[in-house]
C-alpha cells in the first residue's frame, strides 16, 4: 500500500510512518491526515509491536496547513471551513494514536509547531534531535490549541508552563523541553532514528498486553479519583496475569533467562 503524503516501512515488527511533505515542512493537510490514519491502520493490520512517527526533510511537523486553509476558506466562502472536517480528521489520528494498544515513539525532527508539537505528544514516548523546537503557536494567527493539546501538555509540565506555551506562543529548544517534562530525552540529530528504531525494537519484543494496559490507565489517570484508578489497575491486573506473556515472564524469573515475549 502506498500514500500521497506518508512513507511506510515496516521493519520486523516496528513501523516507521513518516510524514512525506518536505516542502511545505510536513504541515497538516487533510490528505495528510487520511494518510496518516490509514497508515496507523496499516500498522495496526501488520500486527506491529510499535510505531515510530517522523518527519521528512527539515521538520516533524509545522502544524495546520496555512496555505491549504485560505485556499479552502476562497472555495467555501469562510476560512473556518477547514477547521471542520481536515480537522475532525486529524482528532481521529490522534485518537486512533492513544486508542490503538502499542507504543507510539515520536522522533522529532526539526520544526514541531502547534498541531504538530500536539501530534508527537499524543505518542507515548518522545525522542527528538538536538536541534529540534517546539511551539504552541495557535495564538500568532489567533487561534486556539487542538488535536489535543490542552489535554496533552498541561499533563505533561503542569498547568501554569501549559498556559505560557499556549498564551506566548513561544518556542522552546529540544533541551528545555526534556528539561519541562514535555518530552523523554534528546539525542543527536543524524541519530534520531537510529535511536528511536532501538528504542522501538526494544519495545517490540516486550509484553505488548502490558503496554497496551498501561496505555488504557495512563489515558485515564487524570480523570478518575483514586477508587477507580485503583479498580481500573485491578481490572488490568487480572487481564494481564491470564496473558501468555505473564507465565513467560514467570517461567524466565525461575529459570534465570530473558523472557521472550510474544505479545500475547
Amino acid at each position: 500500500m502506498s500514500f500521497e503524503t506518508v512513507l511506510y516501512e515496516l521493519n520486523g515488527s516496528v513501523a516507521t510512518i513518516q510524514m512525506n511533505r518536505p516542502d511545505a515542512l510536513n504541515a497538516l493537510s487533510l490528505q495528510l491526515g487520511k494518510d496518516l490514519r490509514s497508515a496507523v491502520e496499516k500498522a495496526i493490520s501488520d500486527e506491529v509491536r510499535a510505531v515510530v512517527l517522523t518527519g521528512s526533510g527539515r521538520a516533524f511537523c509545522s502544524g495546520g496547513d496555512l496555505r491549504e486553509m485560505k485556499a479552502m476558506g476562497e472555495q467555501e466562502g469562510n476560512i473556518e471551513a477547514f477547521l471542520d472536517s481536515p480537522l475532525k480528521a486529524l482528532h481521529e489520528v490522534i485518537l486512533l494514536i492513544r486508542e490503538t494498544p502499542i507504543p507510539f515513539i515520536a522522533a522529532v525532527n526539526g520544526v514541531c509547531a502547534g498541531a504538530g508539537t500536539n501530534f508527537a505528544l499524543a505518542c507515548d514516548l518522545v525522542l527528538a534531535a538536538d536541534d529540534a523546537s517546539f511551539n504552541e503557536a495557535f495564538v500568532r494567527i489567533g487561534l486556539s490549541p487542538d488535536c489535543g493539546g490542552t489535554f496533552f501538555l498541561p499533563r505533561a509540565v503542569g498547568e501554569k508552563i501549559a498556559t505560557e506555551l499556549f498564551m506566548t506562543g513561544g518556542t522552546v529548544d529540544a533541551k528545555r523541553a526534556a528539561e519541562i517534562g514535555m518530552i523523554n530525552r534528546v539525542v543527536p540529530a543524524a541519530e534520531l532514528l537510529e535511536e528511536a528504531g532501538k528504542l522501538a525494537a526494544q519495545l517490540a519484543k516486550g509484553p505488548t498486553g502490558s503496554y497496551g494496559r498501561i496505555k488504557r490507565m495512563m489515558n485515564a489517570t487524570f480523570s478518575n479519583d483514586l477508587r477507580s484508578q485503583l479498580d481500573l489497575e485491578g481490572e488490568c491486573q487480572l487481564e494481564s496475569g491470564k496473558a501468555a506473556d505473564f507465565k513467560e515472564g514467570v517461567a524466565s524469573f525461575f529459570e534465570k533467562r530473558p523472557p521472550s515475549f510474544t505479545g500475547k
